[in-house]
Formats: C-alpha cells, structure tokens, sequence
C-alpha cells in the first residue's frame, strides 16, 4: 500500500517565532508583514496549531474551531482545568450568585474601590491554605508574576532565575533591573556558582532566585530545601512559583511545596487560577503584613490594573474550597491515577515521554517540520493537544504537552494514545519523504494520510 501526501513547502516546516522577534525598518506595522507570510504559510497546509478555540465547554471531549475558523471535535488534552473544576455544579451556582449580587464588573483598582466582599473572603480563604500567609490578588497569573518580581526588586538588586522560567518573571526582571542571571535548567552547581559571583561583586544589594515547583514544558521540579540553603547561604530571597502544581498534586493539594515539605523555604510565592481554581486571576502570598502592603502600591500590575472581578473571585473561593474538601483530594488521586495510565500507555505504544508525573505529559517529536505533521494528523483524527516547539522549548525538542484532568476515563486515554502513535507514524514517514509529496510504502500500522 502507498500513501499519498499533499506537497508541503520547505519554509512551512522550517523557522520559529523567534525569527521575527525583532524586526527592521521604520515603519512599525510594515515590518511584521515577514511573519504573517511565514504564519499564513503554515496556516494554508493546515501546519499552524494555535489560536484555536472551543466551541464547547473546554471538558475531556470538546468541539473546536481552528484558527481558520474550521470546525473540528475530539478527546481534549489541551485545556488547564486539572481537576475539571471549571463546569462544576457548585462552581457555575457560585458565579450566579456573585452575578446576581455585584454584577460582572469590580470596576476599579484594588489600590482604590476595587475589591469587593468575595476578594476579601477569598484572601482569607488563601492565606489559610498557605499557612498565614499574607495575600495580594492580581486579574491575571502572568500579572502576579510580574508583580512579584517588579515590585521587589530594584535597579542595583540582581535576579537569578532558572533558565525555562516562565515568562512573566522574566519579564518582569528586565522592568527592574539589568542585573539579570540565568542558570542551566535545575542546575544547583550553576546556580551556586551565579551567586557565588554576584556575592563576590556585591554585598550590599538584593538578590531574587527565581524558580518553579513544577515546570510547565518539562513536567520536573527543584531541589526546594537545597535552594533554600543557598539562599541562606549567600543572603538571598526565593519566590517560587507554584502555578501548575498547586491545588492539584499531593494528598492536600500543597503540590511540590507540601510534597517537599517546603512551605516556609519560600520568601514568595506566585500562583495562578486558570490550571485548577477555574478562573482568571492570580496571587502573591508573602510573610508578612508589610511585604503585602509594599506590593499594594509598588507592583504595577496590581497597582494600575482593575482587580479581580466579583465573580472571579466567588468562583476562585468556591474551588479553593472544593480543592480543600474530601471531594477535592478524591479528584487529586483520580488526576492522578489518569496520569500514571497516560504515561504508561504512552510507554507501551513506544512513544517517548518527558518528565516526571505531574498534571503535564510532554511527549516527544524532536524536528520542528516532524511536529508539525503530527499536530495536523493529530487533530485531524479527533485528538487535541498542544504543540510546542523553539523557542518555547530546545531547537530540535518538539513536544506535545498533553494537560490532564480528573475527568478523562480510561476510554479517553487509550483512544488519544492510538491516534497519537498513528499520527507521529504517518507525520515521521511524511517528513522523511522530503516534504515535497510522493509516495512510500506504509509504516506498518499507518493509516492513509492523505489530506
């Protein structure tokens, strides 16, 4: 049997975001015509995975429309609702009420009129998950990122931040300072060695480490107590972010930080809504009364931004609830369980995962051109994850980051693992035929790829 694949252009499988990150010319909207081609190109061999949207709620199977606008349906690996929280009965009650009583709109800054009776409940519901901690809300996760590092740290104060950090803390040490360092991915030799410099230049300024208790594109986690002892070591302050983990992993739903017995190693830490509290929004949780306070008034994000909204809130504060209960912690071993039998089902099928166990099941591609292929015949056959590839992970290490939640059956698994191995087998013999159609005899197993 021969398969027949539809010619797909050199520059289609090639090239990264990364390419046209900083564009010449003076004509500021001229310029970014270059990746809008690129991106056009993939988008017509249906080579371009992302800005796709649900056209149901985003549960373990869900309708969707591409980013053409084409209609597409299957089994949903691709949305952050770990504990499937976000079509709860008792979650969609909550944002009613909260409707019913404020509207939708907090309609100021936190630093003014913008919190409401569900903001302050729900900082008090945070800080007694957290030990006492003292809370300061943010609209978005990445603000609260940003805020924690920009409301900190100043211009002769330096920031060491593990290389795969998200985003947002990056960004926000480049809004603070120019004294940014990056070390090697969990590398504590590296990190030692950075601060050992700094220390050796500077005794008088601040110094931020900035790390993960569960990276988001490798599914892996620190060493929490050995960075804190370095942070002793050499008069440091540590912020941890726990966006991923937190309210989803461990017995108490503590993540990395109660499963290392970690809490009180972090100076700061930084949490986001949108994984398993069901909503938008963020948080900073900090020691004391006057860490708080300062980030109030100094953390733009938080300062100059309207505040979480009523219903937002209201549903943030009922998941935290669910998070805490006997429901909760069932939903924690069932996301779990689902985990273990996705990982080893992935094995079996000979597919290569990365990582640890965790809510995130990266798989491997490898080449670029090879994930795209995958992407396609992926969605194609009724299966949703997201692709990843440069600059957001190492050239050469695609993946599929498949994100799990309590509510995937065993059904869902086995199928998404039969459409994956199919996929990769016919996206592998597909780019191995140059990219420009023919036909091969099919790998064994392959189905007809044509498209």
């Amino acid at each position: 049997m021969s398969v027949q694949f539809k010619p797909v252009p050199e520059a289609a499988l090639t090239g990264s975001l990364r390419d046209f990150r900083s564009p010449q010319g003076t004509d500021l909207m001229q310029r970014v015509t270059g990746f809008y081609k690129w991106q056009d190109l993939r988008r017509d061999h249906d080579l371009w995975p992302y800005a796709r949207s649900t056209a149901s709620a985003p549960q373990a199977r869900c309708n969707a429309l591409s980013d053409a606008g084409d209609s597409f349906a299957g089994i949903n690996f691709a949305s952050q609702d770990y504990l499937s929280l976000s079509s709860h009965t008792a979650i969609k009650q909550a944002a009613i009420e909260a409707i019913g009583e404020y509207g939708v709109h907090s309609a100021g800054s936190a630093a003014l009129l913008g919190n409401t009776t569900n903001s302050l409940l729900l900082e008090q519901g945070l800080s007694a998950f957290l030990g006492g901690r003292e809370i300061v809300l943010y609209p978005t996760g990445w603000q609260a990122g940003y805020g924690s590092v920009q409301g900190f740290v100043r211009s002769d104060d330096h920031v060491v931040l593990d290389i795969l950090a998200h985003s947002c803390l990056q960004e926000g040490a480049k809004a603070a300072t120019r004294n940014i360092h990056y070390h090697g991915h969990l590398n504590l030799d590296a990190l030692t060695r950075k601060l050992e410099r700094i220390r050796a230049a500077d005794t008088e300024n601040g110094i931020l480490v900035v790390t993960e208790s569960l990276f988001s594109m490798h599914s892996d986690t620190p060493d929490l107590a050995a960075m804190r002892a370095l942070c002793d070591r050499f008069n440091a302050t540590l912020l941890v972010d726990c966006a991923h983990d937190l309210g989803s992993v461990g017995d108490d739903g503590l993540g990395h930080l109660g499963l290392q017995n970690a809490m009180d190693s972090a100076d700061i830490i930084i949490g986001s809504f949108s994984k398993t509290f069901a909503s938008n929004g963020g948080f900073i949780a900090v020691k004391t009364r006057a860490a708080a306070e300062y980030l109030k008034y100094y953390s733009a994000t938080h300062t100059f931004s309207n505040a979480l909204s009523p219903v937002q809130a209201a549903t943030v504060l009922t998941a935290l609830k669910i998070v805490r209960s006997e429901e909760g912690r069932v939903l924690r071993r069932k996301l779990m369980d689902n985990i273990l039998y996705l990982r080893a089902e992935l094995s079996r099928a000979g597919l290569e995962v990365l990582g640890d166990p965790s809510p995130i099941v990266p798989v491997s591609l490898g080449l670029e051109g090879v994930g795209r292929f995958a992407s396609r015949h992926l969605m194609a056959r009724g299966g949703i994850a997201n692709l990843v590839e440069y600059p957001a992970v190492p050239q050469g290490g695609a993946r599929f980051r498949f994100q799990v939640m309590a509510s995937h059956s065993r059904q869902d698994i086995e199928e998404v693992v039969t459409i994956l191995a199919s996929a990769m087998r016919d996206a592998d013999l597909e780019y191995r035929l140059g990219h420009e159609g023919g036909k091969a005899i099919a790998l064994p197993g392959a189905q007809d790829a044509s498209v």
